[in-house]
């Protein structure tokens, strides 16, 4: 991303399907003092045809389609845009290309959490998700990470999330997770 002073800022929300990153998104966006754009993986990857692919094409296709997302949302940033990124970091080697990509850029990380039954809950109420993608994501998206902050959607309404990560932007000075994540030979 460079070192130009001009670039964008990363508001990054991880959490598995369904634990609320996209309401606390639209939360946000409405009260940040400078404009954002909600990128979501998940947006991402529906752009794509919805051919019927093997499960090695469709694994594949995921990871080219992820490492394509996180290149656009660095692509974003360096261009002066601030972003907010909704995304599901089950694979340590995309939070690793992340902490390489958004290298010297203002990321402020966020993990997004609520209980497996509200989970699985969520996931069936929406008729929209593949039973059990909650369950395949809830153990492995938070394992390798670090975080700014965190928000418990069970426990905080999205608005609330929303202010919560609007108060911890106001603290000035504050270090970044993702540079001491980026600095330690653990994230290599």
């Amino acid at each position: 991303m460079g070192d130009d002073s001009s670039r964008g800022q990363i508001i990054f929300l991880n959490g598995a399907s369904s634990s609320g990153k996209s309401s606390i998104a639209r939360a946000l966006l409405p009260i940040l003092q400078q404009p954002y754009f909600h990128l979501s993986v998940d947006a991402f990857n529906a752009m794509r045809d919805r051919r019927t692919l093997s499960n090695p094409e469709l694994a594949s296709t995921l990871e080219r389609t992820v490492l394509g997302f996180h290149r656009a949302v660095a692509g974003m940033v360096s261009a002066g845009n601030n972003v907010v990124v909704d995304h599901v970091l089950r694979e340590r080697s995309w939070l690793v290309d992340c902490l390489q990509l958004f290298a010297g850029g203002d990321v402020v990380f966020v993990a997004v959490r609520c209980s497996f039954p509200e989970l699985e809950r969520r996931e069936h109420g929406r008729g929209d998700r593949i039973a059990g993608r909650a369950a395949n994501h809830i153990d492995r998206v938070h394992a390798s990470c670090l975080y700014d902050l965190e928000c418990d959607t069970e426990v905080n309404a999205p608005s609330r999330c929303a202010e919560l990560i609007l108060a911890f932007l106001a603290v000035p000075g504050a270090k970044r997770v993702f540079d001491r994540m980026r600095a330690s030979p653990e994230y290599s």
